[in-house]
């Protein structure tokens, strides 16, 4: 749990590795996955690299699984999941498995070569039989245009002849099988480039044939074409061919297109139990591949993994050895060690050396998180991966991030739905991460389980404070609130202001938990809750702006930043304690002081109550009030002294700008006066010391005019972001004043109507109406809404509360991991189908 609050300490590490244990070491380290290598060939081309021959070894081998992979996906054959994770294979295995995966691509390329073949063949005999059966009547009809030259193209070349010549005349024709899509266009074709001297005649194939090329359904259309000449017949055949027409040999006698037929059809018979053959051939094939495709696909991304770790060593040629520099988290030193043995002793060869290096550069931020922590965590890294040991927002985040969120979501219901919701990921949890959805929006809810669940949870608790529940209040433990007034009274007066000074009208005692629930038919509600709901957002935003300036102080003194601690910390702590935390201590004293009762003084009656806004303000301007005339007349102080205590609180909130401004760049420019007197250290030396943890930083002079602009920069964006940041939790107030009169809209004008419906029609409709306002308040109150308090929670985290003390200027610790290299070449997989 210490991680959690603080990065882990890491260090930098040495690695001497035998050339034949480097595999099987590296191997147990991916297992491991507690080790960050550090690229020690940054300048070497990646074609250049000593293990480049076995990374394209396995580029091939992973291209030969996607092949077998996508004809397994095309026949819909199941692949086997059993969750296994086998270790990667020595090195001598690559080539038996190099060679298995050759077999089996050759194997089934060589059946869909042959099967394609078949199919060809098998859509070549079938277009011919369709061709066959539907000539007959194309001949027919040819005889009957030959015998009769009264009209059509045939007729016209007829009548040109000379007397002499005329007699019968022999027509050529072609016939063949065309897409039905391109008959249109075929026949206009034929008719403009042979003038309408050609005679076509088609006729549809109902049944569709299959492309043996893509697999797909396609329809076609038997044609055949008369014409006379041998010119037709080569412009003829020529445009069926510019229109991808299969043309095919037709007899023309009868007798023997009937032979032809027989022989098609005992082909076909004979080509039909050959496909049927390839087919299970092909089929046990891929069966079998399918079993054991994703151990042979982990096992490829690990020894790739591996090779690709290899390539960033040192290649020590005296000891015939490796070198490797990588980072690893201290506390889990001892367990690489362990790591490492095994490696060598797979591998039957000298052990591995690991040596603790010092080191200038800033070590990689990493948390140990677990299954509930690591969506926060998320959020967190979202805004900028935390600097080496600072501290860590995500802990606090976890009760911060949901309470803000359920101040802007609050309603019982709504948070009910959300929890029931939160609840059911989480406990459906393990069958749920087994699956592998496509849906992203899915896998970033399911991400988020555990803080949806906590958001609900929250929203229940503001639900029941703001007591709103779907718009309506409950009356659990009876109103403290009475109405005395007969029905007529009611009926003749529009609005009746209960009086809490009569004990007839108020008990005295408020509501045990919440709001009262007479506060749901109040005409003033919105203005009672306005109120409430604005001063409980300035409250709750400048306690958790000044969390934020304290959880400075922890990280100031954990790197020993003394001088920041007095010119940064302490007046920044004063001038928001000077203005904004009296200003919430104003609201609880008129909340405590003023009131209305039987023994209250009038000057202490809410209509004596001054406003804190009007206060604030002549705060700011140090202006004062009139006095009161006489015991009795309402004051504009809330307690006396308050004129000199304000005015001296902005003397000291001014006071601390200039604090803020020079003392730091002061400071450190007499320190550097004095490292130059002296000839030793650095201003950071002379002013600070390093913990022990961080890594050792050079001495340095500093730019005074850089160090004046970066403390100008600092002040004026406290200052003024102070002011902003303040009014920006308004937006506490702002979203759930929305929330709740848009759950109120929603049951008004929809689930209201169902309500007043009498008879059988308002029972039948209500039906429909209670699906709308339930869909509705779903998709709207819920996923919008949500949506919309989650960012505005979310900025509030990432601008008001982490600019206080977050630097977030480091980078993750990213380990060598087989189960995170899986884990990311199954997504991309997944994103490529």
């Amino acid at each position: 749990m210490g991680s959690l609050f603080r990065s882990e300490e890491v260090a930098l590490c040495q690695l001497f590795l035998q050339s034949e244990s480097a595999y099987t070491c590296v191997s147990e380290l991916g297992e491991l996955g507690l080790v960050q290598f550090r690229d020690l060939n940054p300048d070497v081309n990646a074609f250049q690299r000593k293990f480049v021959n076995e990374v394209r070894r396995c580029d091939e081998m992973e291209r030969k699984l996607r092949y077998l992979e996508r004809e397994i996906r095309r026949d819909a054959i199941p692949m086997q999941d059993t969750g296994d994770n086998p270790e990667a294979p020595m090195p001598r295995e690559m080539i038996d498995l190099e060679a298995n995966f050759e077999k089996l691509e050759n194997e089934l390329k060589e059946v869909n070569s042959n099967a394609e073949a078949l199919k060809r063949n098998y859509l070549e005999l079938t277009e011919l039989r369709h061709i066959l059966k539907k000539t007959q009547v194309f001949f027919d009809e040819r005889d009957g245009c030959a015998g009769n030259l009264d009209g059509g193209s045939v007729s016209l070349t007829q009548n040109l002849l000379p007397d002499e010549a005329k007699g019968p005349i022999q027509l050529g024709f072609v016939a063949g099988v065309i897409l039905r899509e391109r008959v249109a266009s075929f026949e206009r074709m034929l008719w403009r480039a042979c003038r309408g001297n050609v005679f076509l005649r088609q006729a549809q194939i109902e049944e569709p044939l299959e492309d043996p090329a893509t697999g797909e359904q396609v329809y076609k259309s038997v044609f055949i074409i008369f014409f006379q000449g041998e010119q037709l017949k080569l412009r003829v055949k020529k445009i069926c061919e510019g229109f991808r027409a299969t043309m095919y040999p037709c007899p023309e006698a009868p007798a023997d297109r009937r032979e032809m037929a027989m022989g098609v059809k005992t082909r076909l018979d004979d080509l039909n139990t050959v496909l049927s053959q390839t087919q299970d051939h092909r089929h046990r094939v891929l069966v079998s591949a399918a079993r054991n495709l994703r151990s042979w696909m982990l096992k490829v991304w690990k020894i790739k993994a591996i090779y690709h770790s290899l390539n960033m060593f040192n290649i020590d040629t005296i000891q015939n050895g490796l070198i490797a520099e990588c980072w690893i988290p201290v506390p889990d030193l001892e367990t690489v060690q362990l790591a490492l043995r095994r490696g060598t002793e797979k591998s039957g060869s000298l052990p591995a050396i690991l040596n603790r290096l010092s080191c200038v550069e800033s070590p990689p931020t990493f948390h140990r998180t677990n299954k509930f922590t690591r969506a926060f965590q998320g959020l967190i890294d979202s805004y900028g991966v935390a600097s080496y040991r600072e501290m860590n927002p995500a802990v606090y985040t976890i009760i911060t991030f949901p309470f803000l969120f359920a101040i802007m979501f609050g309603d019982l219901g709504h948070g009910i739905i959300m929890t029931l919701f939160g609840a059911w990921m989480v406990w459906k949890e393990k069958p749920l991460s087994v699956k592998k959805v496509d849906s992203e929006i899915w896998n970033i809810f399911f991400g988020g389980r555990y803080i949806i669940l906590l958001m609900g949870t929250f929203s229940m608790y503001t639900g029941i404070i703001y007591n709103d529940v779907f718009s309506k209040s409950l009356n659990l433990f009876g109103s403290s609130w009475h109405v005395p007034f007969n029905e007529s009274t009611i009926r003749d007066n529009r609005e009746i202001m209960l009086d809490p000074k009569q004990p007839d009208q108020y008990e005295g005692t408020p509501y045990p938990i919440g709001l009262d629930p007479l506060w749901q038919l109040a005409a003033n509600k919105i203005n009672f809750l306005n109120s409430y709901k604005m001063k409980i957002s300035i409250i709750f935003g400048i306690v958790h702006m000044m969390f934020g300036i304290i959880l400075s102080l922890w990280n100031h003194r954990f790197f020993n930043r003394r001088l920041n601690v007095l010119c940064e910390f302490i007046p920044q702590v004063l001038f928001m304690s000077c203005l904004f935390v009296y200003l919430t201590l104003l609201v609880f004293i008129k909340w405590v002081n003023y009131g209305a009762g039987e023994d209250v003084p009038l000057v202490l009656t809410p209509g004596c109550a001054p406003s804190i806004l009007i206060t604030f303000i002549n705060m700011v301007l140090m202006k004062g009030y009139e006095e009161a005339k006489g015991p009795n007349s309402c004051s504009a102080y809330m307690y006396d002294g308050q004129f000199y205590l304000q005015r001296m609180m902005v003397v000291v909130a001014v006071i601390c700008v200039p604090w803020m401004l020079v003392a730091k760049p002061y400071f450190l420019y007499r320190a550097s006066k004095q490292r130059a007197m002296l000839g030793t250290g650095g201003v950071e030396g002379a002013m600070e010391e390093t913990p022990s943890t961080m890594p050792v930083q050079p001495a340095e002079d500093h730019d005074m005019s850089e160090i004046l602009i970066h403390q100008g920069i600092h002040t004026i964006e406290f200052v003024l972001g102070s002011v902003s940041h303040t009014a920006s939790y308004l937006r506490l107030w702002a979203l759930s004043l929305a929330h709740a009169q848009l759950s109120e809209v929603l049951w008004g004008m929809v689930l209201r109507i169902g309500l007043s419906t009498a008879g059988t029609t308002g029972g039948f409709a209500m039906y429909f109406i209670f699906a709308a306002w339930a869909t509705l308040t779903v998709v709207i109150l819920v996923l919008m809404e949500g949506l919309s308090a989650f960012l505005h929670t979310l900025r509030l985290h990432w601008v008001e509360f982490q600019s206080k003390f977050y630097e977030g200027q480091g980078y993750a610790f990213v380990p060598f991991s087989f189960d995170s290299i899986l884990e990311a070449n199954e997504s991309t997989v997944t994103e490529a189908k």
